[in-house]
């Protein structure tokens, strides 16, 4: 499996971008799928999962209404808008493909098998 993250940029507080990841290597409506952060300095963390059905959305408490995950079967890709950036949301932003025994959204980064490279995410004040 193999995942490419696109989308990351300079972007002003209040702006918005949207990740993108590309799923290559298996089926991809067989995996739940994540996006999480690491910011210089701190250990990477949870930001939001998508149920391998794209019925199931989970999101950590400070991006809850700011962001958004989605999937699309047809381009096997899976998206993060994000919207009302803050500095604190700058962050190496990572994709992920869940272990195929999972089907519902996860939070925990040992529950997911496949990682892309990141994507640099940086707001500025």
């Amino acid at each position: 499996v193999q995942l490419q993250a696109s989308g990351g940029g300079l972007v002003q507080a209040g702006g918005s971008l949207r990740l993108s990841c590309a799923f290559s290597g298996d089926i991809f409506a067989y995996r739940a799928m994540g996006w999480f952060r690491q910011a210089p300095g701190k250990e990477r963390e949870f930001v939001a999962a998508i149920s391998r059905s794209d019925v199931i959305r989970d999101y950590a408490d400070s991006v809850k209404g700011r962001f958004t995950i989605s999937r699309d079967a047809a381009k096997n890709t899976v998206y993060l808008q994000m919207n009302s950036l803050q500095p604190e949301d700058t962050a190496v932003y990572f994709c992920a493909a869940a272990d195929f025994r999972w089907s519902v959204p996860r939070r925990t980064i040992e529950d997911y098998r496949y990682w892309g490279q990141g994507t640099l995410v940086t707001v500025s004040s």
